[in-house]
């Protein structure tokens, strides 16, 4: 078996989830006395899984996020994937990371805590207008963190941006000038996103401050030291902040992008824009936040009508 210290070895890196896969499957079969019906379903379920996180240009255990594994899911469910398949399918992934940690390829099991009607969402989750607001206007807007702090959840927001395309944004992909920002999807599609005023302020404003800082990659977004931000470090931004914001939802940077579509669409947006926006190469993928939109309707008149 390959040790964690030969998997460190950069030049391992394509493909090394794949590698873990064996492994695990090897360990399935002697060690926990899996059927062969039921290796051969993890083996499937779980290869479409890591595909899925090599789509996202993830290829090592460590870069996965809880919000990946929860948009994997998500992605089954809307694909018509029974409830008891997507159990299975999770079963398969929470195993697979168990592993993982047991093996020290990586520290924490990223589908740790989950339950299911977490993962049983028919619809997602969104901030109120009033959250949104809350969450923007929470970062510092002096220190330079700050400033570059307040570009990234305006982005995530105006923008309808997923957490890697934001992360790996390059700085030459956004022209505050021409209001748009050029983004590179999923199967490297690349689409282009309007830029709102507030945003291009917000940007204009980090890109005037990154230019005094050391710069050592061609990332939009950098940390003090001049260095492309981790996933995992932008994740923790939008989190401190909804902190700060005191907003009580477990506030996700995949919640503001559901939010960007809900909220283009409650103002009556059209929803192959939206679609055009989002990256979402099937229309039904969108249509989702129709029913968002709907439900919103619907509590509104529970909550209010004096006929309800």
């Amino acid at each position: 078996m390959t040790t964690p210290q030969q998997n460190e070895n950069p030049a391992a890196a394509p493909g090394r989830l794949d590698a873990f896969l064996e492994q695990f499957l090897e360990v399935a079969v002697f060690e926990s006395g899996l059927s062969d019906k039921t290796l051969a379903a993890y083996n499937a379920d779980l290869q479409r899984y890591i595909h899925q996180m090599n789509t996202l240009g993830i290829d090592t255990p460590s870069e996965i996020l809880p919000e990946d594994v929860l948009d994997h899911i998500g992605l089954l469910q809307e694909e018509g994937l029974s409830p008891r398949s997507t159990a299975r399918h999770l079963s398969a992934i929470r195993r697979f990371h168990n592993f993982l940690v047991a093996e020290k390829h990586c520290t924490k099991n990223p589908t740790e805590g989950f339950e299911a009607p977490h993962l049983q969402r028919s619809l997602p989750h969104v901030l109120s207008y009033d959250e949104v607001e809350r969450l923007l206007a929470a970062p510092d807007a002096n220190p330079n963190e700050g400033i570059r702090d307040a570009a990234i959840l305006e982005l995530f927001y105006s923008c309808g941006l997923r957490i890697s395309e934001l992360a790996q944004l390059p700085c030459r992909n956004v022209a505050p000038g021409e209001s748009v920002v050029r983004v590179r999807g999923k199967g490297a599609k690349v689409r282009l996103v309007p830029l709102g005023a507030t945003a291009i302020h917000r940007v204009q404003r980090w890109l005037d401050e990154r230019a005094q800082h050391p710069i050592r990659d061609d990332a939009l977004f950098l940390t003090q030291r001049g260095h492309a931000m981790s996933r995992t470090t932008v994740w923790r931004v939008v989190k401190k902040y909804a902190r700060c914001a005191h907003i009580r939802q477990n506030v996700t940077p995949h919640m503001l992008r559901h939010s960007f579509a809900t909220h283009l669409l409650d103002r009556g947006a059209d929803l192959r824009a939206v679609q055009e926006m989002l990256g979402h190469s099937d229309i039904g993928t969108t249509q989702i936040y129709t029913h968002v939109s709907v439900e919103r309707l619907r509590q509104a008149h529970k909550a209010f009508h004096p006929r309800s």
